[in-house]
């Protein structure tokens, strides 16, 4: 949680500096709402930390796909949005694909499922919000996150100080930092604010559902690199889960690239026509 509030004070840096060169203008928006947004962010990244602590990667992997079908619940029971019975579907082998890759190292436990469960509702409620704040007060990504950044920086150095206290032993201003260290911090958060605005792009642009997925197919790739980065041959059962997860977004993304041609090819022609 040290890191992710470091990562947040660069992102306000860095969208304080893209305000100063004019990449975008910023718009007043409700305080009460950005508030809401930057606690559950800040909810979802403390129950989501607590989640991996207390569960295993192949249980922390498989509470993560549950985001998916819990923001589609929450858009069609809150924000009363339908989805089609084919894309719904898609979700089955992704489900397969991720539950092949992580059955071998599911454990179950009070603490951890609870946590998990928690941290599932949250992140959906989170996703959900940034959508639907964009389109609300018609902000771009990088309006709305240069409210959220110093919000939800502020917001973790609060709850660092209970959960990480920064000056016990181990803590963040408690041990000697190497300049190189202190590189690499530095060069995390400059990814984390390249990292933050494409969230926004991406749920703003599309949709939260649509961002889980693309999460998926982030799965699949990191499940590819560490084949090849160390060297280990995949089992079957791995290949497998990867080729279901990776077909299920595939056909999402068909499926998606369907709807946007409908009411292309439903339009009527601009061209007026005449009487001869």
């Amino acid at each position: 949680m040290s890191l992710t509030c470091v990562h947040f004070v660069v992102t306000t840096c860095g969208m304080e500096i893209a305000r100063r060169c004019d990449l975008f203008l910023v718009k007043s928006l409700p305080l009460k709402d950005m508030v809401l947004l930057s606690l559950s962010f800040c909810g979802f990244v403390v129950l989501t930390n607590l989640s991996l602590q207390s569960n295993t990667v192949g249980t922390y992997q498989i509470s993560k796909f549950m985001t998916t079908p819990c923001v589609m619940l929450i858009q069609s029971f809150f924000f009363e949005k339908t989805f089609q019975w084919n894309l719904k579907l898609t979700l089955v082998p992704v489900c397969l694909g991720v539950l092949i890759n992580n059955y071998n190292d599911i454990q179950l436990n009070t603490t951890g499922l609870l946590y998990a469960s928690s941290g599932v509702v949250v992140t959906s409620i989170y996703q959900v919000w940034v959508g639907s704040k964009q389109h609300e007060f018609q902000a771009n990504s990088m309006q709305l996150l240069y409210y959220q950044a110093p919000l939800s920086a502020a917001f973790l150095m609060l709850i660092i100080l209970f959960v990480e206290p920064p000056f016990s032993v181990g803590g963040v201003f408690n041990q000697i930092w190497s300049m190189a260290a202190l590189f690499f911090v530095l060069c995390s958060g400059a990814v984390a604010f390249l990292v933050n605005l494409s969230i926004f792009w991406v749920i703003g642009s599309t949709s939260p559902l649509t961002y889980n997925m693309a999460g998926h197919l982030k799965f699949c790739l990191i499940a590819c690199g560490g084949f090849l980065i160390f060297h280990e041959l995949p089992t079957l059962y791995q290949l497998l889960g990867i080729i279901l997860t990776i077909s299920g977004v595939l056909a999402y993304t068909y499926i998606k690239l369907e709807e946007q041609k409908k009411p292309v090819e439903g339009k009527p022609s601009s061209r007026s026509h005449h009487s001869v």
